[in-house]
């Protein structure tokens, strides 16, 4: 089989996501993973933990039904590994006997697997909806919207509160949606995508730092960043050059991007954001209410110009042509990898 066959799941999958995006009645395997992570956290935290917050304590020492945190972090490592272990495996050992069976047979399944892996339209589609209803002038609609894409109190928030928002997800979420599954699906095929997937769904699942995740959770989480540290800061870089002929500010995207790709809690999430917002000429991020708390967070890029609904649009262009980019990238970076095998 050519390396050129082989790497033709890669663009395929990309294209059938553009084209469907993720039908809600169309089985998904991010909802697998969701199943599969649920599952092992309560085989590995044990029944009478289920539920259970854990009590963070100043000496770190106290128990919680009989355990240490520093237990509950061990278990956490161990579940993080099943996790990733099964998710990978799984779809490693599927395209092996499906590639035995027949090459077109494998192409098939592999190319189905990039599709769900990949969350280009979905992002716009969500995003859009949000445009849709600050256009029309519904502005509860528009908070309604927003509340399905982030995870901020929206009850508040005015028009522009809104449409900055709606920005910063599509710019958060450009890096996680198409970037970094490309990445990963171009190193190792739709088997590594699958693991950076799991992990990034495991991380929205169990990577807080709550009473109930802090130390369960922390393994996750580091694995996120660790995972996210390449293609995060590949995506920043890719929708700098994106700007150029979209006629965006490059030079203000690559100068916002040095100056605040660090200007968040997470090593990964400022990294998009600071190029997207130098790009558009916004400042992004903020104080933000969650749950009822205020956050105090770093502002993101400057206020050359008000933010404005239509930047909702630009966000979008911006995420696209930075994901084409991506795709480029990720299917030459495929074909050398399968010719060297």
């Amino acid at each position: 089989m050519s390396a050129l066959f082989l790497a033709c799941p890669l663009a395929a999958g990309f294209l059938l996501d553009l084209l469907f995006g993720d039908p809600p009645e169309f089985p998904h395997i991010v909802r697998l993973f969701g199943f599969l992570i649920s599952k092992l956290e309560f085989f590995f935290r044990g029944t009478r933990l289920r539920g259970t917050p854990v009590k963070s304590t100043t000496n770190d020492t106290n128990h919680t039904n009989g355990r240490t945190d520093k237990t509950l972090f061990v278990r956490g490592i161990f579940f993080c590994a099943a996790v990733l272990l099964i998710s990978a495996g799984a779809p490693a050992c599927l395209l092996y006997f499906a590639y035995r069976l027949h090459p077109a047979a494998g192409c098939v399944l592999e190319t189905l697997l990039v599709y769900q892996l990949i969350a280009v339209k979905d992002l716009r589609v969500e995003s859009l909806r949000v445009f849709s209803r600050l256009e029309a002038g519904d502005i509860e609609g528009a908070r309604r919207a927003l509340s399905m894409i982030v995870g901020r109190d929206t009850k508040n928030l005015d028009e522009a509160g809104v449409a900055r928002a709606a920005v910063e997800t599509v710019a958060e979420n450009s890096s996680d949606g198409a970037a970094a599954p490309l990445f990963f699906i171009a190193l190792g095929g739709a088997a590594a995508g699958c693991l950076y997937k799991a992990a990034n769904t495991m991380d929205s699942m169990i990577g807080y730092k709550n009473e109930r995740y802090l130390y369960f959770g922390r393994a996750a989480a580091r694995v996120d960043d660790l995972l996210n540290l390449a293609p995060s800061r590949l995506s920043a870089l890719l929708m700098i050059a994106a700007s150029v002929p979209l006629g965006f500010d490059a030079r203000g995207a690559a100068r916002v991007w040095r100056r605040d790709k660090r200007k968040h809690a997470s090593p990964n999430s400022a990294q998009t954001e600071a190029a997207c917002a130098g790009a558009l000429g916004l400042r992004l991020a903020g104080p933000a209410f969650y749950e009822g708390a205020l956050e105090e967070k770093p502002f993101i890029g400057d206020e050359t110009r008000s933010i404005e609904r239509c930047d909702i649009i630009r966000a979008n262009r911006l995420h696209y042509a930075a994901s084409m980019l991506m795709l480029l990238l990720a299917f030459g970076i495929r074909i050398v990898i399968l010719s060297l095998i």
